[in-house]
């Protein structure tokens, strides 16, 4: 019976949930993961628990938040001024806003606070500060 080890492709089903039990993200309506295993691609704590799973085998794993998205940086907290965002916009807590970086890329934010001249912007993954749980069921290793 092959295991999954480090460097392996493997297809996977999940579902993961946070503390309260609210699900954040499953693969089951849709097609499985398919992942390379050490490439930086995924949350430390999920590839770890596919680590020696077998074809067929489910399992439950629970990630602590070093192992997830980290604690929140108070650092990636930023203040805009109202008058930098676009005039028809009526910015409200948990919206999602993207703007360019200096080097051109996509940086995402949340909307964290709305005051009268200014708001704050939260540029932490949305799931930092969170230990996650996930239901794992592998499908096939390549």
């Amino acid at each position: 019976m092959s295991l999954v080890k480090e460097n392996d492709t493997v297809k996977v089903h999940y579902t993961g949930t946070l503390s309260n039990g609210q699900v954040f993200d499953s693969s089951l309506e849709r097609e499985p993961l398919e992942i390379t295993l050490g490439q930086g691609l995924l949350i430390p704590g999920f590839e770890k628990g596919l680590v020696d799973m077998a074809v067929n085998q489910k399992k439950t794993i629970n990630i602590p938040v070093d192992e997830a998205y980290g604690e929140i940086n108070n650092e990636l907290f930023y203040n805009v001024g109202k008058d930098q965002l676009p005039p028809e916009m009526t910015p409200e807590v948990g919206m999602a806003l993207a703007s360019k970086g200096p080097d051109g890329k996509e940086v995402q934010f949340r909307v964290a606070e709305v005051n009268d001249d200014h708001i704050v912007v939260d540029a932490n993954h949305p799931l930092a500060g969170q230990a996650l749980t996930f239901e794992l069921e592998l499908i096939d290793i390549a």
